[in-house]
């Protein structure tokens, strides 16, 4: 038996016959994991061999694209379709019940109706998350801030392809001054 240093000198080569190749020398895998600028989980790819065995291999993020893994991943792809299908009808239901919901929200205003600040989009959110409505401030689509009093429609991007619609009111605050005390004094601390 020739000794070695405690490495198999072919063991890479050997290991790269085994490889499906096609015609330009690249090997053919199934990538189990997303790979920035290569593919989704699912995809099955061509790349080079150093690529494939010092880096995709040895980090669990593909696999040798055999017959029997592409129809494993066609039979997963199927049931990700209805996930994603009984998603979007869940989706789709929520727009309707924003479509019939509205929202108040309280801002400080001079006499003429124009605020002091503004509603943004965060706001909106706020003011849904009360109403049991999970809203991320990025999904509320405003044309600019809300900078008077009044109603306002404003849509709710919740897919790609699904929009809702909810209706705001900016209405003025109601202060202590305006709101409870009879001449508009509030009462000493005492």
């Amino acid at each position: 038996m020739p000794k070695t240093n405690g490495k198999t000198p072919h063991r890479r080569t050997s290991r790269l016959k085994r490889m499906p190749k096609v015609a330009s020398g690249a090997i053919e895998l199934l990538l189990v994991q997303p790979v920035e600028h290569l593919g989704k989980q699912g995809d099955v790819v061509l790349v080079k061999p150093g690529y494939a065995l010092n880096y995709l291999l040895p980090h669990g993020l593909a696999t040798v694209a055999t017959d029997h893994h592409k129809r494993m991943v066609d039979k997963h792809r199927s049931k990700l379709a209805e996930i994603e299908k009984a998603r979007l009808a869940g989706l789709r239901s929520l727009a309707d019940e924003l479509g019939r919901q509205s929202v108040t929200i309280e801002a400080n205003a001079n006499d003429e109706g124009h605020l002091y600040g503004s509603v943004g989009a965060a706001d909106i959110a706020n003011a849904l998350k009360r109403s049991k409505f999970t809203i991320a401030a990025d999904q509320v689509r405003l044309k600019g801030p809300l900078k008077e009093l009044g109603l306002y429609t404003v849509k709710v991007h919740l897919a790609a392809e699904i929009e809702g619609e909810v209706k705001v009111w900016v209405v003025p605050s109601v202060t202590a001054d305006e709101g409870g005390q009879p001449g508009g004094e509030t009462p000493a601390a005492g």
